[in-house]
């Protein structure tokens, strides 16, 4: 692909099917044991932490879990060789798991947050005492949270609650990103989670290429969208061979 081969600075979007292809659960997968009887989205707010810090904590130590079991996949290793090929890269992702990093991506900009950085829900320091894995029932359980060692509060997952706002810094380096770049490879996301959502947008508007990598088709509003349907383990491969090894005027 000729607008990747030539970029000077790329941007790789990622979202929940980029970890999806790791057999991560994504909050529309169905679920089963104690999480069956809740919506995700209901165990994903301050006032549920509020209400049933065990609850809460122990769903987000499930999924900790599972993250952890994980090995990130064919689409997380190309973003890595991407990064080599091209003279600058930004990646963004809405994913709070660690599968970017442990692929061997760096300073990657996590703009949900992170499970592997829990706070104090009192003071908001950092918590540096997670096991690094935990030994969960696959049923799930209700686990009290730890304790914060400065202020005793109550420590929270790491992640951006519903309700909540994204980080003010983290933001506004996903959107500087976005408009600088002349290529963004937005993958795996539904492109609906405002404000995440406007990063292809700005990017658009200022002059990039945005190419949609999805297992569902990404209805294209403008002559510089691309869509193309597929896993991302399996297109993205083929797009980097296409445009960094293939001779010239190859079909």
């Amino acid at each position: 692909m000729a607008s990747l081969q030539s970029a000077s600075h790329v941007v790789v979007f990622t979202g929940a099917g980029v970890s999806a292809e790791s057999d991560i659960p994504t909050f529309r997968d169905a679920l089963s044991g104690l999480w069956e009887r809740f919506d995700p989205a209901e165990l994903a707010t301050p006032q549920a932490f509020r209400h049933d810090p065990a609850l809460v904590w122990g769903w987000y130590e499930w999924r900790r879990m599972k993250v952890l079991q994980a090995q990130p996949n064919a689409a997380h290793r190309a973003i890595v060789e991407l990064a080599r090929r091209v003279p600058k890269l930004s990646l963004i992702t809405q994913n709070v798991d660690d599968l970017h990093e442990r692929a061997g991506s760096t300073q990657v900009i996590h703009v949900h947050g992170s499970l592997h950085a829990p706070r104090c829900f009192a003071c908001a320091r950092p918590y540096v005492g997670l096991v690094d894995m935990p030994v969960e029932p696959e049923e799930g359980r209700r686990i009290e949270p730890p304790r914060c060692l400065h202020c005793h509060g109550k420590v929270r997952p790491g992640v951006v609650w519903f309700s909540e706002m994204l980080p003010e810094t983290t933001l506004r380096q996903a959107f500087a990103a976005a408009r600088d770049c002349d290529c963004l490879l937005s993958i795996g996301t539904s492109g609906v989670v405002q404000p995440a959502a406007q990063i292809p947008h700005l990017a658009l508007e200022h002059g990039a290429t945005v190419v949609h990598i999805n297992r569902q088709p990404v209805a294209s509003q403008h002559a510089r969208e691309i869509s193309l349907v597929g896993p991302a383990g399996e297109l993205l491969p083929v797009l980097l061979r296409q445009a960094f090894t293939d001779p010239v005027g190859a079909e």
